[in-house]
């Protein structure tokens, strides 16, 4: 979600929608402890209350239990040693951490406090089983917690203290990590910072001992961003380290590799931008999906997804528009195989079958809406999902409703 000191008529949105105008701070059907899951298939269009189309509802952890009073990002966690999958979810007063290895009896284990006073922006990456956690509040900086923590949990939930803690800048919108090289590339701080809002290079491939390396500051502020090592078609580039961000009017290309001297490459507009918001690379490199997180409020557009063709990284070019079949905010994305996993707010999360992408052929394969009264374009509901667990088991993180676990029908 962007940030509140800029663009007024979006101000007013945010403050007023995800908060004030929500329906309830829970909504659908209440669970009575943290501890239980209520494993329910999608049948006939739904999942006990919930309106899916081939997901099927796990269990849910309501803010109530977390001790909190809106949900932000999550991600997750898989402990190679023992196997067992963890959600990680953001609140407005911290980060919650849920075992969801045994689908039948979801663990909430406990918290970590913010490093600075509640907001409603939080975000959360992992790198070498531990959490890196940024959020808006001033000074917060960066948190690090060894999630081998997780492991052994006396009576929870539990108070976390944090590992380490990083304080090389204030407050952040989100934290981008490529786990290939081991640098964090923290983005949306202050815009009149060092790297004026763009990004800070950290290395933290010792993870509780992170280390500015510069940043990127040529094209100014960056809500969100992707870094990868690049094995895309553009062969001028294999074996770089590749940085796209979402800077508000425009898609930007740098790349990275050298931290002392980041180099920008091109970058890419697109008709009726409103707030270039985030994106995500498809498996091969060659396209990227964005969101705009605007457009659907002042356009009036059904939930947009554009796509863009970045086989050459010096003449990136738009490819492709999807919309949707609401009006909801489209929000964070993320690629899994043929499947792009979208929250869009109201709507749920929106699953689109992106294997014809090349054709110009996507289509929705599948949904699951934690939003139950609406899909109107509000900044309520689903946040951010997190597919990647090995189990199939999907992460999604709702602003009013904390956190669901769901999971592919059969």
């Amino acid at each position: 979600m962007k940030k509140s000191v800029f663009l007024g008529l979006s101000l007013l949105l945010l403050i007023g929608c995800t908060i004030d105008e929500s329906p309830t701070m829970n909504d659908g059907p209440d669970i009575e402890t943290p501890l239980l899951s209520n494993v329910t298939p999608c049948e006939n269009g739904l999942a006990g209350t919930y309106p899916c189309d081939g997901y099927d509802f796990i269990g849910r952890i309501s803010l109530e239990d977390f001790g909190a009073q809106s949900g932000n990002d999550s991600w997750g966690w898989t402990d190679a040693t023992t196997g067992k999958e963890y959600a990680i979810m953001g609140l407005d007063n911290g980060t919650a951490f849920v075992d969801i290895s045994d689908e039948e009896n979801l663990i909430y284990l406990g918290k970590l406090p913010s490093a600075g006073d509640p907001i409603s922006w939080r975000d959360v990456k992992v790198y070498k089983d531990h959490a890196f956690i940024v959020s808006e509040a001033p000074g917060h900086g960066m948190q690090v917690l060894d999630l081998t923590k997780l492991r052994n949990v006396d009576n929870p939930p539990v108070t976390f203290q944090a590992d380490a803690r990083y304080t090389g800048f204030g407050n952040a919108h989100n934290i981008v990590i490529n786990e290939d090289t081991g640098f964090a590339y923290v983005v949306g701080t202050a815009r009149d910072d060092a790297f004026r809002g763009g990004a800070h290079f950290i290395n933290i491939q010792d993870p509780k001992n992170p280390q500015a390396t510069g940043g990127y500051a040529d094209n100014g502020y960056s809500h969100d961003a992707q870094v990868i090592t690049y094995n895309g078609p553009d062969s001028d580039y294999t074996g770089r380290e590749i940085y796209v961000g979402a800077n508000e009017d425009v898609v930007i290309i740098a790349d990275v590799t050298d931290k002392e001297a980041p180099r920008f490459i091109s970058s890419v507009r697109y008709p009726n931008i409103e707030y270039t918001h985030q994106g995500w690379f498809t498996e091969d490199q060659r396209y990227f999906l964005l969101g705009d997180e605007l457009d659907e409020v002042e356009r009036g557009f059904k939930s947009r997804t554009l796509v863009f063709d970045f086989s050459d990284l010096d003449n990136p070019v738009e490819h492709d528009t999807y919309l949707g079949t609401t009006s909801a905010i489209d929000h964070n994305g993320y690629v899994k195989g043929n499947e792009y996993f979208l929250a869009n707010y109201t709507a749920g999360v929106r699953v689109l079958d992106i294997s014809g992408v090349a054709n110009k052929s996507i289509s929705e394969s599948g949904f699951f809406d934690t939003f139950i009264s609406s899909d109107r374009a509000q900044f309520s509901g689903v946040w951010s999902v997190y597919p990647y667990f090995e189990s199939g088991k999907i992460v999604v993180s709702d602003i009013n409703a904390g956190l669901f676990i769901i999971r592919k029908s059969n």
